[in-house]
């Protein structure tokens, strides 16, 4: 899947044109109105640095939350605009409106060099709709455009697919590009042993992943509460757990195909209830309480993941090991992180794909420790599923 990046646009064909990047600043923002996580700006600020290096009138545009039926004060970029002002030492102006006669006069008043923060796309009906109309009006924003909004490539929206019927050349930003550097190198042609994680909830959302892994990965290591339904298909206990019977077939299915090489939990922590932290203690994977529930991996399953975490030369992580939101059920998940962070410092590919799984890891202090970690959960699992992704499917081919 090679598309053509800024990297193949010449400099002349940059300075003094309206470069329009669709980035991915869906952050959240605090009661106070001030960025909470800039994790996804400062992902960007490679490819709008680049740009404006070169002369560029840098126009950014993003969705923001899910505003219902039109603009809404709560869901404006202009908190996020003032952020990136923090950023960067080049001008960042922003204007109230994404489409007509403001937005396209804001674009036009650009210097070289400086940078325009549109307001939130998804203030417009058509945007998640693809209205081709809307497309259009985002399309007059622009002399050329640059998708490196990852986190939003699995959607055919109006701003990162529809916008390329008008827009041309269509090009990946840096964080676009190594996304998919990331993520497509490790399915095509890993350096092996390659070793998947997968946790979560539910074995629902990740059927069409283990489908797909199953038969590239040397090892498929199984945790969260997603694991409860492969042990419920060998017929063993799990309490109050969450379990999806309509997938037990499926489980016992997976697990005759997989064989060897998908490993569950030995052990489990479990708890009365998750609000009672106090009844957690660790049981083997084959004496879970009727009346409790697992909510994490326990320290012998943990110890077991990381040893087959260190042997490997790639490993990819989606999903974490409990509820590592809530203590004491965070350990199994920190263990998964800390083993990643231990084996990229010996030489390894680590790829966190997104969600919970890149939380996770920042919550743990641990993402300069990891090769890769992706900005796009939903994102990352489609394209690991070999799913066509529509936002990166509209670039331009190299």
């Amino acid at each position: 899947m090679l598309k053509k990046t800024i990297t193949d646009l010449k400099e002349p064909s940059l300075r003094g044109k309206r470069v329009l990047v669709r980035v991915d600043f869906n952050v959240p923002l605090g009661d106070d109105g001030h960025v909470g996580d800039d994790t996804r700006i400062r992902a960007a600020l490679p490819t709008i640095e680049y740009l404006a290096e070169r002369g560029a009138r840098v126009v950014l545009f993003s969705h923001l939350g899910r505003p219902k039926g039109g603009p809404d004060p709560k869901y404006s970029m202009q908190p996020v605009a003032r952020h990136l002002a923090g950023l960067t030492t080049r001008p960042v102006r922003f204007v109230d409106s994404s489409t007509g006669e403001a937005a396209e006069g804001a674009t036009r008043a650009l210097a070289d060099g400086e940078i325009l923060v549109l307001e939130n796309t998804r203030f417009h009906a058509g945007e998640e709709k693809n209205d081709p109309a809307l497309a259009k009006s985002f399309a007059a924003l622009g002399d050329l455009y640059v998708n490196d909004a990852f986190g939003s490539a699995h959607r055919a929206h109006a701003s990162t697919a529809g916008v390329t019927e008008h827009l041309r050349p269509a090009v990946a930003g840096f964080l676009m590009q190594k996304e998919l550097d990331y993520l497509g190198q490790a399915i095509a042609a890993p350096r092996r042993p390659f070793i998947a994680i997968l946790g979560g909830a539910k074995v629902s959302g990740k059927i069409d992943v283990i489908e797909a892994l199953l038969p590239k990965v040397d090892g498929l290591l199984i945790g969260g509460a997603m694991a409860c339904t492969f042990f419920r298909a060998m017929e063993l206990e799990t309490g109050t757990s969450l379990v999806e019977p309509d997938r037990i077939a499926l489980a016992h299915d997976l697990l005759g195909r997989a064989r060897m090489r998908l490993t569950l939990p030995h052990d489990a922590v479990v708890a009365d209830a998750i609000d009672q932290p106090g009844t957690a203690r660790v049981v083997p994977r084959n004496a879970i309480p009727a009346n409790a529930a697992m909510f994490d991996i326990g320290p012998e399953s943990a110890q077991s993941f990381g040893r087959a975490i260190a042997t490997a030369r790639t490993v990819l992580w989606n999903g974490p090991m409990g509820v590592f939101e809530t203590p004491p059920f965070d350990k199994g998940t920190r263990a998964i992180a800390q083993a990643m962070a231990a084996a990229t410092a010996k030489g390894a590919i680590t790829i966190v794909g997104g969600g919970d799984s890149a939380a996770a890891v920042a919550e743990a202090g641990l993402e300069a420790s990891m090769s890769h970690v992706s900005t796009g959960g939903g994102a990352s699992l489609e394209f690991l599923e070999g799913k066509v992704l529509p936002g990166v499917a509209a670039l331009d081919d190299r």
